[in-house]
């Protein structure tokens, strides 16, 4: 809606000024952050600035846009629901999070869709959209200065109080749901405990035991030359089509685990592989794994920075989990400190004897029961 007409540009103009510049607009939603990004040519950054200050703060949300929008939200949601990845970390995040924001989805219950009016979104922007909760981060050709000063000139009317919108912690809890398909080929899962949040210290082990264990696919080869328990086990057992292992961070919580794709057949010896797996991480991991992790993260690391856009991402991210941006040295230096009794130890505060949360969809039958996986917790 933030694209379709403010009160000093009609959305025919907002389209042709964004196209004679040569930009691109767009926006979008996570769970924790909404945003809202212009790419333009280093002379056109004021244009670029005036344009997102003008839909953030002056946007008209239009009775009939609002009608058209709603059809396209809810075949966005129809897409989601092909998406089964999507659908099993939606159905993982509700048992994990229940009954608080965290465990809803971004795009909400259909209901809601049908049911939304332009004063529910005026209030919301009202309520959200406030000086202290926004970050405006820039990369690429652009002068800190200059962007400050548009910042003040575009920005500086913006409500400045905090309101009362804060949310307090989501509390986690350990627990299951299954939604039993046998019409479907394979059984998609997701399997997590509860982890840190991103300020958290503890989080860099976590994020190198997210590592160790990797990911794999039937499709890419290696077989039993792959590195890691896990990716050797699949391979050497046909345990699974493919996993990738997971670290989920918010402000102050998160969820780390593995989501794998399997048939009907295998899942109870997958299963057991994988809490073996976390077992041994708590207990037997070695300096020379924990080593090979930490190269694999940094080099990941980078590769994820490639690019203004992403780096861009990055800062507004850190400035809003941390309250600055964490220099990359600072960050190797922070991976370089972590050795095998830290890494033994950290997880085993997140892993031994904790529930963990389990989502399940397809032929499931033999998936085994939630108290068979709670007692395998153990060492």
């Amino acid at each position: 809606m933030a694209f379709k007409g403010t009160t000093t540009r009609s959305q025919t103009e907002l389209e042709l000024e964004i196209e004679n510049m040569g930009s691109h607009l767009n926006a979008y939603t996570s769970r924790e952050q909404t945003v809202y990004y212009a790419k333009c040519l280093s002379k056109d950054i004021s244009k670029a600035m005036q344009i997102l200050a003008d839909i953030l703060q002056n946007s008209k949300f239009g009775e009939e846009e609002i009608e058209r929008e709603r059809g396209v939200i809810l075949r966005e949601m129809i897409e989601v629901e092909t998406d089964l990845q999507e659908v099993v970390f939606d159905h993982l995040h509700s048992v994990a999070f229940q009954s608080t924001p965290l465990g809803m989805t971004i795009l909400g219950p259909t209901d809601n869709i049908k049911k939304i009016k332009r004063n529910d979104l005026v209030n919301y922007i009202n309520t959200h959209y406030r000086g202290p909760r926004i970050v405006l981060a820039s990369a690429g050709g652009v002068d800190h200065q200059e962007l400050v000063d548009l910042c003040n000139e575009n920005f500086g009317n913006i409500n400045q109080s905090n309101g009362d919108s804060a949310l307090s912690p989501c509390p986690f809890t350990g627990s299951d749901i299954r939604v039993r398909d046998d019409s479907m080929p394979l059984a998609h899962i997701a399997v997590a405990v509860e982890a840190a949040g991103w300020p958290n210290p503890d989080n860099i082990a976590l994020m190198i035991a997210n590592t160790l264990i990797g990911s794999w696919d039937r499709s890419h080869g290696g077989g039993s030359n792959c590195s890691g328990y896990m990716s050797t086990a699949a391979a050497d057992h046909n345990l699974c089509h493919s996993f990738q292992s997971f670290n989920t961070c918010y402000k102050d919580t998160g969820l780390w685990g593995l989501y794998f794709v399997a048939e009907k057949s295998k899942l109870t010896d997958f299963l057991w592989h994988l809490q073996n797996e976390w077992i041994r991480l708590c207990t037997e991991v070695t300096d020379a794994e924990v080593s090979r992790a930490k190269n694999i993260l940094k080099t990941n690391m980078l590769l994820q920075l490639d690019g203004s856009t992403p780096i861009c991402e990055d800062i507004g991210r850190q400035m809003l989990c941390y309250g600055r941006r964490i220099p990359l040295p600072e960050m190797e230096a922070r991976i370089d400190a972590v050795d095998a009794r830290i890494l033994r130890k950290v997880c085993s505060k997140y892993i031994l004897d904790r529930s963990p949360v389990l989502a399940a969809v397809g032929p499931i039958e033999n998936l085994p029961n939630y108290d068979k996986i709670r007692s395998k917790m153990f060492s």
